[in-house]
């Protein structure tokens, strides 16, 4: 990429955002529910339009939470140019950075960031003397990269502060590869309101925004889980929508009666009918509901009834949808319609291979950035590790299995394959770092206290025991 000014840097990265922002607002309405109407007469009165509200049915959570929940770091191993090569640790720098910046809780919300939207952003940065790591959301943050399919270090990224109100100018941090600048700005199409303060070293050798991308083709583009799923969104909606107005309006039978008159406005004086200005009679209300019924006593009168609108074809058609909707988003049907009755655990592993294919990809995409954060952070600590390119974050296994079937199969691995007990350690279910580095100190103990034994043992020297002498003649 050419050299450019901060100023022509900020115009550009300001641009980007103005550029996908009527893109990235569309997937977050249909996120949060706020989705397009169902078509509907022109002439639709406020009932109908009251039923195009209730018709949303919202999926878009559920594509997302459904992976981001299985998306759990749970440590970091270094690599073996820093001397920690076999196990995680508490006490490494990495660790340390990753538990002061809370992102055992925050962690979250960058997946499900770069789920939605496509990507989303990391920010690692010295505070008051403490380096920490930030989510960044892709609504307000822009990077640039020379190649943006290959490239994990950006040029440049940009994060809107806050956004400009009437004449009040908005605010913004921009990091190039040494320095940051405070930008100022009227609108993310408005150049020449676009000011660039005076930089300061931000302390890292690169730009310290590192990009989380769900899924990244070869021109560079990201995109989310939510944007493909807007057409299938909408024909449920419309399906939905459809079932409420032949529920609302012909779900039940319609009783008929002809031949019948309905009584009218007589003078109470004369007792003559009433007439209105058309010259017709005018009729009375009939106070006629479910617990009244009409008789008549000519017999030329007919009573009879139309037949409901059947339902079953719009339920049948949802839930058509519902599985297109699964089956595109590599979500297994039985989480999305809560069908699992008579399902047995080979069917439901079956059913959930896509979904975790899909996880995997995700976790070796996400472990890479997080890789990036954690040698940024050691950069600026002045820790090692600021070059281990062999590092790795370890993710959490969520796997549901019972205790008894792991343990069978860890003892199995460790008899039959002869694996080191240690090296089993992390594989046991739901186990954290935490019991994992208490495990270490105990075994160690363990191991010192045997050696300590084995040492005294050797020490002590044998009991010399006499040999009987003759009996005598």
């Amino acid at each position: 990429m050419a050299e450019y000014t901060p100023a022509a840097l900020a115009v550009q990265l300001l641009a980007t955002l103005g550029r996908d922002k009527a893109r990235l607002t569309r997937i977050d309405d249909y996120f949060h529910g706020r989705h397009d109407d169902p078509y509907m007469p022109a002439q639709a009165d406020d009932e109908y339009r009251l039923l195009a509200k209730r018709a949303v049915s919202n999926w878009a959570p559920l594509l997302v939470n459904t992976p981001s929940q299985a998306l759990y770091v749970d440590g970091y191993r270094a690599g073996s140019e820093v001397g920690r090569g076999t196990a995680t640790d508490l006490a490494s720098p990495q660790w340390r950075h990753w538990q002061r910046s809370r992102l055992d809780a925050r962690q979250s919300a960058v997946y499900k960031g770069a789920l939605t939207y496509g990507h989303s952003f990391t920010l690692t940065e010295r505070v008051k003397g403490v380096v920490l790591t930030k989510g960044l959301s892709a609504l307000r943050t822009s990077a640039l990269y020379e190649d943006p399919a290959n490239d994990d270090t950006p040029h440049a990224a940009l994060t809107v502060v806050t956004w400009p109100v009437g004449e009040k100018a908005g605010r913004a941090r921009m990091w190039d590869g040494r320095l940051e600048y405070a930008v100022t700005f009227k609108g993310l199409d408005d150049s020449d309101s676009v000011t660039v303060g005076k930089g300061k070293r931000h302390g890292a050798a690169e730009c310290p925004v590192t990009r989380f991308a769900a899924s990244v083709d070869l021109e560079g583009r990201t995109v989310g889980l939510v944007e493909p799923m807007i057409p299938l969104q909408n024909r449920i909606n419309q399906t939905v929508f459809d079932l409420l107005l032949a529920q609302s309006y012909g779900s039940t039978k319609v009783r008929t009666v002809t031949g019948m008159a309905p009584p009218v406005q007589r003078d109470p004086e004369t007792g003559e009918v009433v007439y209105d200005e058309q010259g017709n009679p005018i009729p009375l209300p009939i106070n006629h509901n479910a617990k009244r019924f009409l008789f008549a006593e000519d017999p030329d009168v007919r009573f009879g009834s139309l037949d409901e609108t059947p339902l079953q074809g719009f339920i049948d058609s949802i839930d058509m949808s519902v599985r297109h909707l699964s089956a595109i988003a590599q979500v297994p049907p039985h989480a999305m319609l809560g069908q699992i009755a008579n399902l047995s655990a080979e069917a439901l592993q079956a059913a959930e291979i896509s979904l975790s294919r899909m996880i995997q990809e995700f976790r070796t995409a996400f472990g890479e950035a997080w890789e990036r954060v954690f040698r940024l952070a050691a950069e600026l600590e002045g820790a090692l590790g600021a070059e281990d390119f062999t590092g790795e974050v370890i993710w959490r296994d969520m796997e549901q299995r019972s205790l008894a079937q792991s343990a069978d199969a860890l003892g199995k691995l460790r008899e039959q394959l002869g694996i080191p007990a240690k090296g089993l350690w992390k594989r046991v279910p739901n186990v954290t770092q935490t019991e994992l580095d208490e495990w270490d100190d105990l075994a160690d103990e363990e191991d010192s206290v045997g050696q300590l034994a084995s040492a005294l043992t050797r020490a002590t020297p044998e009991p010399i025991t006499a040999e009987p002498l003759p009996a005598a003649a």
